[in-house]
């Protein structure tokens, strides 16, 4: 029952001493996680806490993404595409979360952008290793991203293990090659630090699956979420492209890249050629 005056007392069994318990903050580490935010721009602008909270977030989430791919990835290793799935789907709800921070950002005017753009120096988004480790779990490899990383050992050291390990998709080929599908050899002991390319002898293999869900069930499924996670993820891209759009035009990143132009061409990148060329051949 609320008090009088409109409080509502603190309930007798809520704990209220932390010198010694643990507290929601101390959990969280909320103290150094608060203190992380250092705008740069003197005097302090605004709007630079909203610029570093977005991307610190971002990380964050892409930290968690990480973690569900590369479980989903051994789930596959371990021929468990049940609890494989959990974690994809839980992949593309922290992906909706990510395409919808861009509304928030872009909520950032040129104007009020351009007065503290020159502190953020050479950094860049363009540098987020944790996108890059991302994109190399989904089978988008490139071994020369690593030198962007060389003066962070653990970045590096992050990213060389996401390259040499096999992707999702590499994964879930070996799982299907082990139930019998007829994925061609050299792809099951490939190269797994290149990016996997288009091969249309595996599209056969989906088209398969795709005229008798009813037999393939589990694996059909499987295909759908991995469209789902490549949609999401050109979702994320376009989003992007279109904030940078609205907030500097056409000029160059602060990192160096061509800014919208190279945002672009990432939009023809795929994961999963195969699974869209199937939708072709049925």
């Amino acid at each position: 029952m609320s008090g009088g005056d409109g409080t509502r007392p603190i309930e007798d069994g809520v704990v209220r001493d932390f010198r010694e318990n643990l507290s929601y903050g101390g959990y969280l580490d909320l103290e150094r996680v608060l203190g992380a935010q250092h705008p740069r721009s003197r005097p302090e602008h605004h709007d630079e806490l909203l610029f570093i909270v977005q991307h610190q977030t971002s990380e964050l989430w892409l930290k968690l993404v990480l973690h569900e791919l590369g479980t989903a990835a051994d789930d596959m290793a371990a021929d468990d595409l049940a609890l494989a799935l959990k974690r994809l789907a839980r992949v593309k709800h922290v992906q909706r979360t990510l395409i919808e921070q861009w509304s928030v950002l872009a909520t950032l005017t040129p104007s009020e952008y351009g007065q503290f753009r020159g502190a953020l120096g050479t950094s860049s988004g363009f540098q987020s290793y944790q996108y890059r480790a991302v994109e190399f779990l989904l089978g988008n490899k490139d071994a020369a991203m690593l030198e962007l990383f060389g003066a962070d050992p653990a970045a590096h050291a992050l990213l060389d293990a996401a390259l040499h390990r096999p992707s999702l998709y590499d994964e879930f080929l070996r799982l299907l090659a082990r139930r019998g599908a007829a994925i061609p050899a050299d792809l099951l002991d490939r190269d797994v630090t290149l990016a996997h390319t288009y091969r249309e002898d595996l599209v056969p293999v989906f088209a398969e699956v795709y005229a008798d869900p009813d037999t393939h069930w589990d694996v059909y499924e499987a295909c759908e979420e991995l469209i789902d996670i490549e949609e999401n993820f050109q979702l994320w891209r376009f989003r992007h492209l279109k904030t940078v759009e609205r907030t500097i035009g056409v000029r160059r990143g602060t990192g160096g890249s061509s800014g919208r132009d190279f945002l672009r061409r990432a939009l023809d990148l795929t994961f999963f050629p195969e699974l869209y060329a199937v939708r072709t051949a049925l």
